[in-house]
């Protein structure tokens, strides 16, 4: 799988517990190439009077397409200790932290493409209708009928009871950006569940066991995209996302008002979601990458370059030019 997930700070460790606790699980963090540096061009949505046309708060959650869902669900839970928070059909929404953000499970048939499918932002008071309405005022058509996801464009999926939904369809808004990567737009109470918004997940599914890392939260997403100030432009005119600081030369996109962002890099390759960072409490990464490899994770090898393998890890030390510490 090259889509790959990361982890950042926030691990603490109990007394008598062998559990790490919440900064951002560092699965792989793919080194960044030097990007020449972007700033909002003039005409930007951020800080005009009434702020951007639809603000957002927070992430929501990832969705992963892979080959084997009951091996993926064994992994994640056995790890992480994941709840089963709610059922989409063959979809596991495995939950993050306390909720209601989660970890979707998705695919499940031999030959598919192992990937990050999309992410999902929240907004306050989602109205699917007034949503479509304003990205369109803002570029983003709705899909052609029985259209799937494409570049600029918005579709509406009611997800019926079938699905885990609600009888009359929970509505769930996609769109794409200008290389066609995947968002979805949902409420702030929104857990992949029933309910007009999803908000119900009344019958979650605990563990196995405790697992050995505890999750607390989304903390970032990285984007490879084909041009990098067409998308900070799109992202920024549409949701706000203000540049409040940088890694080097990358331009860090806030979401919402915590530490959540959003990272679009010029990448090799096709337009993608590259890498999914999820926090936990006190990271320190030698214990993380201990952890991970009594889990059967094993550090890849000195000086290995390109995708990672299955089920291997790495540390990037990032340095004072790229905004880093100046031992990493």
């Amino acid at each position: 799988m090259h889509d790959v997930l990361a982890a950042t700070d926030d691990v603490r460790r109990r007394d008598g517990d062998s559990r790490l606790t919440r900064r951002a699980f560092m699965g792989s963090l793919a080194a960044l190439a030097a990007a020449p540096a972007v700033l909002p061009r003039s005409g930007v949505a951020v800080g005009q009077a009434g702020g951007p046309p639809i603000p957002v708060r927070s992430w929501n959650h990832l969705t992963l397409t892979v080959t084997d869902i009951g091996r993926s669900r064994e992994f994640y839970q056995g790890l992480f200790g994941m709840t089963i928070a709610a059922r989409q059909a063959r979809t596991l929404v495995l939950r993050i932290g306390n909720g209601p953000q989660f970890l979707a499970l998705g695919g499940g048939r031999p030959g598919v493409q192992p990937r990050i499918s999309h992410f999902c932002l929240t907004v306050d008071d989602f109205d699917d209708e007034r949503l479509v309405r304003i990205l369109g005022e803002n570029g983003v058509a709705p899909a052609e009928p029985g259209g799937g996801n494409a570049p600029r464009r918005v579709r509406i999926r009611m997800r019926g009871a079938e699905f885990g939904g609600a009888p009359e369809g929970t509505p769930e808004l996609y769109f794409g950006d200008p290389d066609g990567v995947v968002g979805q737009l949902q409420d702030v109470t929104y857990c992949g569940g029933e309910g007009l918004l999803g908000e119900l997940c009344e019958s979650p599914e605990p563990p196995p066991g405790a697992g050995l890392i505890a999750l607390h939260d989304i903390n970032h997403f990285t984007v490879f995209v084909s041009d990098q100030q067409r998308s900070i432009d799109f992202y920024q005119g549409l949701f706000g996302m203000p540049i409040t600081r940088s890694q080097g030369a990358l331009p860090i996109l806030s979401v919402g008002s915590g530490r959540q962002f959003l990272a679009l890099a010029p990448g090799p390759g096709p337009a993608r979601i590259h890498h999914a960072s999820l926090s936990m409490e006190n990271f320190q990464h030698e214990e993380v990458m201990a952890t991970l490899e009594e889990f059967g994770i094993r550090p890849r090898a000195a000086g290995a370059q390109g995708p990672p393998e299955p089920l291997t890890s790495y540390v990037t030390m990032r340095m004072p030019d790229r905004g880093g510490a100046p031992e990493g």
